[in-house]
């Protein structure tokens, strides 16, 4: 089983370009939504011990939450250290079941692939990229984002440069959703049949 990772920086078409992969029968394990899962459930413990009166109804309020951690770099650290084992957790119990499904390839959608070194956990990177004009107009769209919040998150994000010199593959959203649809077709076409090493490897370690 080919385990590809699927990466991006905020504003880049991550979703859009995951939706594609879905389409074409692509398994696809999303970070995030294993995030919101924790969110309503098994993390909420952990993170109302640690940061109480987040979860005020038993679910974590990430507008609250949000405003625990801004600005400060030694509670987010605190969080992380909460959520990533769980969101790694999550991945490795959708390969699993995945490999017994007989899936060829799989997509595991990480925002923070890179920065959180998550590459040595996928077979081939794909990272989504688009102008930064484009970047800018889509997540300046989204409710509750401002300049100042925007320019937070991307200096906690490597930079697009970067991550589309490193990445095997890169799909350009610039364009219309045509363009993007074809391009995940060459991508997927072109590891079709390709053996994948990762999830032997973690497989193993899990038997272990």
């Amino acid at each position: 089983m080919l385990v590809i990772g699927l990466t991006g920086s905020i504003g880049m078409g991550k979703t859009t370009t995951a939706a594609y992969f879905a389409e074409r029968g692509i398994p696809v394990c999303s970070a995030d939504q294993i995030v919101h899962d924790l969110y309503e459930g098994e993390a909420v413990p952990q993170i109302e011990a640690a940061f109480p009166g987040v979860a005020p109804d038993g679910k974590v309020d990430r507008a609250l939450l949000a405003k625990e951690v801004a600005g400060h770099p030694g509670k987010l650290r605190e969080l992380e250290a909460i959520i990533h084992p769980l969101v790694v957790k999550g991945e490795m119990e959708f390969l699993r079941d995945q490999a017994k499904r007989g899936a060829e390839m799989v997509v595991l959608e990480i925002p923070l692939l890179y920065e959180a070194g998550a590459e040595v956990r996928v077979d081939t990177v794909v990272v989504v990229s688009a102008p930064p004009e484009a970047q800018r107009e889509r997540v300046l769209a989204r409710a509750g984002m401002s300049e100042e919040k925007f320019e937070s998150l991307l200096a906690r994000q490597m930079p697009d440069a970067e991550k589309r010199a490193r990445a095997d593959y890169v799909v350009d959203t610039g364009g219309s959703l045509e363009d993007v649809a074809r391009q995940v077709d060459k991508v997927i076409e072109d590891l079709r049949g390709r053996e994948g090493a990762v999830w032997d490897k973690l497989r193993g370690r899990l038997e272990s």
